[in-house]
C-alpha cells in the first residue's frame, strides 16, 4: 500500500512539472516529462510493484538469486579453464605419449599445386636445371638513401 502511494505521488509531481513546462511553451519537453511521470502509476496498475516488493523482501528469493549467480560463476570458470587448455588427465597423458613417440604428421611428398613445368616424377623441382636468379643479392640502396636523407 505504501509503494502505491509513493508511486502515485511521484506521478502527480511529474505531471505538475510537465504542466509548468508546457505553460512555458516547451511542449516537446513537457510531453517527455509526462511520459516519464506516468510510468510509476502504470507499474502499480499492472502489478509489477507488488511483484517487486515480494521479490525484494523474501529471503528465499535472494537465496535463489545467489544460487543462480553461483551457477553462472562456475560455468564461466569452467569455460575459462577449458579455453586455456585445461584438458582431462587422460587427454594430457595421450598427448604426452604421442609427443614422446614422435607422432608427427608426415610431410607432403609433393606440392598440392605446381606452378608450371619443371617438376620431376617425385614431385620436386630439379634445382640443377634452374637458371640462377638475377639480382639474388639484396639491394639496400633505396633504404640507405632514405636513411641518409634523414641523417641516420
Amino acid at each position: 500500500m505504501l509503494a502505491e502511494t509513493i508511486c502515485s505521488a511521484a506521478s502527480a509531481a511529474g505531471l505538475g512539472i510537465a504542466a509548468i513546462t508546457a505553460y512555458r511553451k516547451r511542449f516537446l519537453t513537457a510531453m517527455r516529462i509526462a511520459a516519464y511521470a506516468l510510468v510509476p502509476v502504470g507499474l502499480v496498475l499492472t502489478g509489477v510493484i507488488d511483484w517487486l516488493t515480494d521479490v525484494v523482501f523474501k529471503p528465499s528469493v535472494w537465496l535463489g538469486f545467489g544460487l543462480l549467480a553461483l551457477a553462472w560463476l562456475l560455468f564461466m570458470v569452467t569455460r575459462a579453464v577449458e579455453r586455456r587448455g585445461g584438458r582431462t588427465r587422460k587427454e594430457r597423458k595421450a598427448a604426452k605419449a604421442a609427443s614422446e613417440n614422435g607422432a608427427v604428421a608426415p610431410a607432403a611428398s609433393a606440392p598440392s599445386l605446381t606452378s608450371g613445368g619443371g617438376a620431376t616424377a617425385s614431385g620436386t623441382r630439379d634445382r640443377s636445371k634452374r637458371k640462377p636468379e638475377q639480382g639474388s643479392g639484396e639491394d639496400f640502396s633505396d633504404i640507405e638513401a632514405i636513411l641518409k636523407k634523414h641523417g641516420l
